[in-house]
């Protein structure tokens, strides 16, 4: 079943404007996928260098990595023209994974709390949910939008901050703070974005089943 495009109405009444980007190419080896799997494979590395020898310097290392590949990848595939249906699932898949990963090793290594994974990983399990309601009424996975990237955005700053502030020392203290601020922002913004998500899928899985009842 070929996906359909959500129609504009129902960005309009959440107030989000889901940009549909021209030219979309079905090809799978480009640099900027190359570099989303770049990231997606430092996810395990990243987990490892926090939870085994505890190595916080090469950890931020990777995450530094991930942040640069992660501008890279979107920035070369709309200069080269090679924005891609692949490249569309693997740049929001290594952003989500990052998170788990972080707010996993951070969890157990006791610098972040238990209530924020949990606050923060509920959110996608929600959204996760939806995801056979919209393949139901022949939606593909709804685009990023400008408030789920700013949110992301947040936390990914968020992270290296606090697993810095995890020390002793000045830098380690403003690290921490300004890692709170982050983190704090970064959650609101995550779960507004996320029911803002949940609201659109509703409203396009009411207006396909208004179209599907209305005889043509």
């Amino acid at each position: 079943m070929e996906a359909r495009t959500p129609p504009a109405t129902s960005t309009r009444v959440v107030s989000i404007r889901v940009v549909s980007t021209p030219g979309v190419s079905t090809r799978v080896v480009t640099t900027p996928n190359l570099l989303s799997l770049v990231r997606l494979a430092g996810v395990p590395v990243f987990l490892w260098l926090v939870l085994g020898p505890k190595a916080d310097g090469w950890a931020l290392a990777v995450l530094f990595l991930s942040g640069a590949t992660d501008y890279l990848d979107g920035t070369l595939a709309r200069r080269w023209n090679q924005i891609t249906r692949v490249g569309q699932l693997l740049d929001p898949l290594a952003d989500r994974l990052y998170i788990l990963a972080v707010l996993i090793g951070l969890t157990l290594r006791e610098i972040v709390p238990l209530w924020l994974a949990v606050f923060l990983i509920s959110r996608d399990v929600i959204l996760t949910c939806c995801y056979p309601t919209l393949r139901r009424h022949g939606y593909g996975v709804l685009p990023v939008t400008y408030l789920g990237k700013a949110a992301t955005l947040n936390l990914l700053y968020a992270f290296p901050l606090l697993l810095l502030g995890d020390g002793t020392g000045s830098v380690a203290t403003l690290a921490e703070i300004f890692g709170w601020a982050f983190a704090i922002w970064g959650a609101g913004l995550y779960w507004w974005a996320g029911v803002l998500y949940v609201v659109q899928v509703r409203q396009l899985a009411r207006a396909s089943a208004v179209a599907d009842s209305t005889p043509p």
